[in-house]
């Protein structure tokens, strides 16, 4: 699926220019890389805040129309306003096709609901990392990694080395680090809930038990005496 982004040339920087295009529902922003020279651009804001909202457009290669000539490139920078739903700024880079690419990739788990750790023992499982950083030539960029649960048990965790990658795709990892992706385990609380309920109750002695009648005789007798002294 190809993903097509529209923008202009753009002569005015600075601060001033920058607050310009936003109040006119534009957005600033800047291609870079390749052999070229950068590029400043400007792109309609609710276009591009609408393909901000698709997974698929932060680890894609794109293909950036500027008035009339495409290149492809990756999305690399977008700055949101702290607290209102603007882009503030965006930033593209080119891709080469000979050229290996670092891209974050998305992970999608499956089949969590019918692994032994959620199905037998109710566990919890945790995603430790939600994205994954992969090197590759942009053709073989992928949209997303899948990662299969149907086998994970209580107590074990996935890797970022045990993760399936396409061809051509590999993790980027620094000396001997493999992170958890993804692991399985059950709540404390539960386990100490189930821990109690595993000890037996202690039975009373039987001593006891047989001192308990003579007790009552006595409260009885006591009672009994009570009531004659008033007479």
């Amino acid at each position: 699926m190809t993903i097509e982004v529209v923008a202009k040339k753009r002569d005015a920087q600075g601060t001033g220019a920058s607050r310009r295009l936003r109040n006119a529902g534009r957005v600033p922003g800047i291609l870079y890389g390749g052999t070229e020279p950068p590029v400043m651009l400007e792109l309609e804001h609710n276009a591009l805040f609408h393909q901000l909202r698709n997974e698929a457009f932060h680890a894609s290669i794109l293909t950036l129309d500027v008035e009339g000539a495409k290149q492809e490139v990756l999305l690399r920078t977008v700055n949101m306003h702290p607290w209102k739903p603007q882009v503030q700024h965006v930033d593209f880079q080119r891709v080469l096709a000979d050229k290996k690419i670092h891209m974050k990739v998305p992970l999608h788990f499956v089949n969590q609901e019918v692994s032994p750790a959620v199905k037998l023992a109710a566990a919890q499982v945790t995603h430790v990392m939600n994205e994954v950083d992969v090197a590759c030539l942009p053709a073989d960029l992928p949209e997303f990694i899948e990662v299969d649960l149907k086998d994970l048990a209580v107590g074990q965790a996935v890797h970022v080395k045990d993760l399936p990658m396409p061809k051509g795709v590999s993790p980027v990892l620094h000396g001997s680090e493999n992170p958890v992706v993804v692991s399985a385990s059950v709540p404390r609380a539960a386990a100490v809930e189930e821990e109690g309920a595993a000890v037996p109750v202690a039975e009373v002695p039987a001593a006891k038990q047989a001192a308990k009648p003579e007790e009552g005789k006595g409260e009885a007798k006591g009672e009994a005496k009570g009531k004659g002294d008033k007479k």
